[in-house]
């Protein structure tokens, strides 16, 4: 299971996408919105200790705060326990970012911020400390002279479904995934972030990550099939509907009467319905995708 969450996790958020969607939705600091996500860029160096790649990855971003160069640290805590002693483990991967930053920058008298974050997927709740000065037996002994320091922690199984639902985006669906085995939950909140438009890739990514959980033994052959299925068919629907709304924009173009909610139309909305009809989709499906009602739709079929 490890290994799954070794490349799924660190595939998933190298993704700027599902980036974006961690820090806004579960870092609770306010120079989030700060950050220009147009221009940050993931860079291809890990620096976790060999001995612990089979119970951890790591993922670090350059960001633009304030137009000054920063960094996120993405720690993947995968074993079910959690580690005592992180808080030293995250200050000397810090401290590895910043050597290697000083050899590359030999003209920059400063170091750039980096902000730690501990992602973990583990069944047990989360106990270690996030404050280095903890892991100390006399804190106050030399206390100006001891590292300062902690880690920001994000735990999947410390949110609640009520929570995770509430957010509703790619990185919720993967901590819903995570927590709660619930598959008839997880295909309506597929269908919500198709609602919402949400990156096309990112939802790819996170149905691929799902998949090796069914090729690996630990979700159904059932569950990935049912998120397939609805995947697919949100997608067929999706381009239809595109295409509906194109061919109606045109005619009302060459007529001279385009008035700019083209999409309200109860003309396209019949015609995606039919074409849907043609494709065998469900008659539920239809109605949720162009919000027709049950009898407008049953009278298409006659």
């Amino acid at each position: 299971m490890h290994k799954i969450h070794d490349r799924g996790y660190k595939k998933l958020f190298s993704n700027k996408h599902f980036f974006r969607q961690l820090l806004e939705c579960f870092v609770a600091q306010a120079w989030i919105k700060d950050i220009d996500f147009n221009q940050c860029e993931k860079l291809d160096k890990s620096y976790i200790n060999p001995h612990y790649k089979e119970t951890e990855s790591d993922i670090l971003y350059k960001v633009k705060f304030k137009q000054q160069d920063a960094y996120v640290y993405i720690l993947i805590e995968f074993q079910s326990s959690n580690n005592l002693f992180m808080a030293l483990r995250v200050l000397h991967y810090m401290s590895s970012i910043w050597l290697d930053y000083a050899e590359n920058h030999p003209s920059n008298a400063k170091l750039p911020p980096i902000f730690p974050i501990v992602l973990y997927s583990g069944n047990e709740r989360w106990t270690a400390t996030t404050d280095f000065k903890e892991l100390l037996e006399k804190p106050d002994l030399f206390e100006q002279y001891a590292p300062r320091f902690k880690y920001f922690k994000i735990a999947t199984n410390e949110y609640t479904q009520t929570q995770l639902l509430k957010l509703s985006n790619v990185v919720s669906m993967l901590f819903l995934a995570e927590t709660h085995q619930d598959i008839e939950l997880l295909k309506e909140e597929l269908l919500s972030l198709f609602d919402k438009k949400e990156d096309k890739h990112a939802i790819s990514l996170l149905l691929n990550w799902f998949k090796q959980l069914m090729v690996h033994g630990h979700r159904k052959p059932i569950d990935y099939q049912a998120l397939e299925t609805i995947y697919h068919s949100k997608e067929e629907a999706r381009t239809m509907l595109e295409s509906a709304i194109a061919k109606e924009r045109q005619t009302f173009y060459n007529k001279g009467k385009f008035e700019g909610k083209l999409e309200g139309k109860l003309e396209g909305k019949l015609e995606t319905a039919k074409a849907m009809l043609a494709e065998g989709l469900e008659v539920s499906f239809i109605v949720k995708v162009t919000k027709l009602s049950i009898e407008d739709i049953e009278k298409l079929m006659h």
